[in-house]
């Protein structure tokens, strides 16, 4: 089974699923006339207040809440995998792929919030199976959405994770997979009975903590290696172009820095894939372009920051250590031997890191499929979800295995057929919201009154 549902995962994700995500990113990028010009007011916007408007917490919160789950652990180990497999160069194509998948991010969080609904409790609900449903009149596609959804947040989002972190903690640490699986688990549980509002909580005050932390580490680094940043940043784009790139060979280095540069990239700020617009949904905004805005933002701090620092990182050591790093070495591996090569900041940075951006990944996808499960099958399946969530938290962290990552995959790419027909197909609403709201300076301005849910 693992076998099998890796051959669809290297169909899927392989140069189609890259292919359809860049052009998507470039028509996107047109349709909203360049919006990541407007990278800056995102991040401005992102600190700002939305008290008085319709939604369940503030902006941040919903932008730290989407960042828990998109600064997971592929923000570190992804990125050493993306240098194992195409070399330095990779890291350069991660920064395009960043830099375009801001249009992406900022159209799907638009019509994620611009189709939300309010239901009888007075949650904002949101998110592509809304604008499928609503938007485009395909409720099945938004039901496929939305099943894919809940069922890789119990893969990615919780057993992945938590294999994850208890797996670090035993290596490092020693600690038994069940202690900290356990440990793991009671911590959730805590936060989940709380509901949403208690998962947006602990992102707000968890991400930014950890965020901050982890880039002092890597900043430290890079201040003690900071003479071969130069050679590093040009080591990184002359292998971007190069035919002899690390791991390519003459014949296909480049192309191979380009496609694991840009998966990771994809991979990792998630846009695309309707992950974000089911929190963005959330937020007191009042009209969609901002709120969009705002959520875009997360893919600068996501790519542009912490994923570029971290490669960064990873290819200085590779330059200040050239005789430790073996060909054919895995993401992890790589990963864990150039941050183990400076004391303490470097192992502090990885096993801090990881445990750190782990448990936030499970925090933001419990709510994802939350989300998911009130619009499947309302209020009623709230609690048999969180027991499935923390069930499959603690199986994932006594075991994992390629299949639960495999699967995880394929899900993740389930999510994004659809979500990418509803942007394609309602790329003229961006259009039109974004030069009204934006280009024409009314992001203040209330987008309309409430439409009743259906």
């Amino acid at each position: 089974m693992a076998d099998w549902v890796a051959q669809i995962n290297a169909v899927l994700w392989g140069w189609p699923m890259i292919g359809l995500l860049c052009s998507v990113h470039v028509l996107l990028t047109v349709r909203s006339g360049f919006i990541q010009r407007k990278m800056f007011l995102a991040l401005r916007l992102s600190f700002s207040g939305g008290g008085g408007n319709p939604g369940e917490f503030s902006s941040f919160s919903a932008l730290a809440t989407a960042l828990a789950s998109t600064i997971g652990t592929g923000s570190i180990v992804g990125v050493g995998a993306a240098i194992a497999l195409g070399g330095p160069g990779a890291v350069f194509w991660l920064w395009v792929a960043g830099f375009f998948a801001f249009a992406t991010k900022y159209g799907e969080a638009l019509l994620g919030v611009k189709y939300r609904i309010q239901d009888a409790q007075g949650r904002t609900l949101g998110g592509a199976m809304y604008v499928l449903s609503r938007g485009l009149g395909l409720p099945l596609a938004g039901i496929l959405f939305a099943v894919c959804a809940v069922l890789a947040s119990l893969g990615i989002g919780s057993a992945v994770q938590a294999n994850a972190v208890t797996s670090l903690l035993y290596v490092n640490l020693g600690i038994p997979t069940a202690t900290s699986g356990l440990l793991l688990m009671l911590l959730t549980a805590a936060v989940l009975l709380g509901g949403a509002r208690y998962i947006a909580k602990a992102c707000t005050a968890l991400v930014p903590l950890m965020t901050v932390l982890y880039l002092l580490c890597c900043l430290y680094i890079l201040w003690q290696n900071r003479c071969l940043i130069g050679p590093s940043i040009a080591w990184i784009c002359r292998e971007a172009f190069s035919p002899a790139a690390l791991g390519g060979g003459a014949s296909g280095g480049m192309l191979l820095a380009l496609r694991y540069g840009l998966a990771r990239g994809l991979f990792s700020n998630e846009a695309g894939m309707g992950s974000a617009p089911l929190v963005d949904a959330a937020a007191q905004t009042p009209n969609a372009p901002r709120q969009a805005l705002i959520s875009a933002s997360a893919v600068f701090w996501d790519t542009l920051v912490v994923c570029a620092l971290t490669g960064l990182v990873l290819v200085s050591q590779m330059l200040a250590h050239p005789q430790v790093f073996a060909p054919g070495m895995d993401g992890a591996a790589l990963t864990s031997l150039a941050f183990s090569q400076i004391p303490p900041a470097g192992p502090i940075a990885l096993v801090g890191g990881m445990i750190a951006f782990a448990f936030s990944s499970v925090l933001g996808w419990s709510f994802y499929g939350e989300r998911c499960c009130l619009y499947l099958w309302g209020e009623k399946s709230l609690p048999v979800y969180r027991l499935f969530y923390l069930a499959a938290l603690l199986a994932g962290s006594m075991g994992g295995g390629d299949l639960v990552w495999g699967t995880a995959d394929l899900l993740n790419a389930l999510m994004c057929l659809p979500n990418i027909l509803s942007l394609v197909l309602l790329s003229s609403q961006i259009s039109r919201d974004t030069a009204y709201y934006v280009y024409g300076q009314r992001l203040q301005e209330r987008q309309g009154p409430w439409q009743p849910p259906g």
